[in-house]
């Protein structure tokens, strides 16, 4: 890959990702898949003016042979080196930088069962410290490309084609070729342009429908925002959570959700691909979940806590987009999700409330912000999807038709 092209793409994900302040810290977590790019994109934090950088490796068959060789009870422990870390960056608040590149199905094999009840132990010991940051600091989810990711996406290639291939692909979708920062600058415009007419109808519910059998209504709360693109933290910081992203999003309202949605394309998660599910609501509650490969993950996923099985997002996205005009399936959800309407189990987000800032996070819930450890999208857009937005008085209005927006 072009070493130009991949400088633009660095200063992006520090530029308009993260946009640090001059002294701030940055943590960079990062498979070893792009130490070079690792590299370069501390070189631009660092031109940025930003004190230090932390880099986090990882390595997905390390963390495999964990989960096959140690005992639930060791996993499961959260040391207290970890804690003080967790305090530290609560207290220090740096900005941080997901570098993703895992294979898709590189934890298959594994007790998913064990692993999940591990992940829900360690929680209660994070939770304090997730909620301290919770919309005080940056972050940015971006990717690179991994070998044996490449591999499933674009099987027929060689290795080292299928990478290459996956870079520019990557580069296209992130809207990352020519001028990125300007790209983006257009991009997040027009994202508040259409946030504008979605928030001055007031809608209180979204009605999905499709012939593929989804029939779906969603309650939003009665204060909510459509978000979509750049996002502004507490300290007025603004900052873009997903390169790339096409959605308008929201958090829909804790325990109103009826009807039965089924999914467009598979979903990765815990290192396994899940496909071909529907999922069933009741009162907001997942009743039923089926699919042809991964039902039993499935299940588990939606019963991690109290709140997994409740929606904590809608997300609006348009046939048409970059993404879904390469008609190329990544087996990643930052990816896939936006080609694509989604959902998404678990957490909400705060920020979709007005004047969140005046709430504590306890008073945002009882507004209706589903919360829970894990957040979950799964992909429901296709050509014939409906979306159509109720208000309070009854009055509806099309969102979306055949696919693409009505407005």
């Amino acid at each position: 890959m072009d070493s130009k092209r991949l400088e633009r793409y660095a200063e992006l994900l520090v530029a308009r990702g993260l946009n640090p302040d001059r002294g701030q810290e940055v943590i960079i977590t990062a498979e070893l898949d792009q130490p070079e790019f690792v590299t370069l994109c501390v070189e631009k934090c660092y031109q940025h003016g930003v004190s230090h950088v932390t880099v986090d490796w990882k390595h997905q068959a390390v963390e495999k042979l964990a989960e096959l060789h140690c005992s639930e009870e060791r996993l499961s422990t959260v040391e207290e080196w970890q804690i003080a870390k967790l305090k530290s960056r609560s207290e220090k608040l740096p900005a941080f930088l997901y570098l993703i590149s895992e294979d898709p199905n590189g934890l298959q094999g594994i007790d998913q069962g064990k692993r999940t009840r591990e992940q829900a132990k360690r929680f209660p010991f994070i939770r304090p410290f997730r909620d301290a940051m919770e919309n005080k600091y940056q972050w940015c989810i971006a990717a690179v490309p991994g070998k044996a990711w490449a591999k499933t996406v674009f099987p027929d290639l060689s290795e080292t084609d299928a990478v290459e291939k996956l870079w520019e692909t990557i580069l296209e979708a992130s809207r990352a070729n020519g001028d990125p920062l300007a790209n983006w600058d257009q991009h997040n415009r027009n994202f508040q342009e259409r946030c504008k007419i979605l928030n001055d109808n007031h809608f209180a519910a979204l009605e999905y429908k499709s012939p593929n059998g989804t029939d779906l209504t969603v309650g939003l709360m009665e204060d909510g925002l459509f978000l979509g693109g750049c996002e502004t933290d507490l300290s007025g910081r603004v900052f873009n959570p997903n390169i790339p992203s096409e959605e308008i999003f929201t958090t829909p309202a804790k325990g109103k959700a009826d009807g039965i949605v089924f999914s467009t394309k598979p979903l990765s998660w815990q290192g396994e691909v899940i496909e071909n599910f529907s999922v069933r609501f009741k009162d907001g509650k997942v009743t039923e979940v089926k699919a042809e490969k991964g039902e039993e993950l499935l299940k588990k996923m939606v019963s991690m806590d109290d709140g997994a099985g409740m929606l904590g997002e809608c997300a609006l996205i348009a046939c048409g987009t970059p993404i879904d005009r390469m008609k190329v399936l990544f087996y990643e959800t930052l990816f896939d999700e936006n080609a694509s309407c989604h959902l998404a189990l678990g957490r909400g987000f705060g920020n979709c409330v007005k004047d969140y800032d005046k709430f504590t996070l306890d008073q945002l819930h009882e507004k209706g912000v589903n919360y829970s450890m894990i957040h979950v999208d799964f992909m429901i857009g296709c050509e014939t999807l409906d979306i159509t937005g109720i208000r309070k008085d009854g009055s509806r209005m099309a969102v979306f038709r055949s696919g693409k927006w009505a407005f």
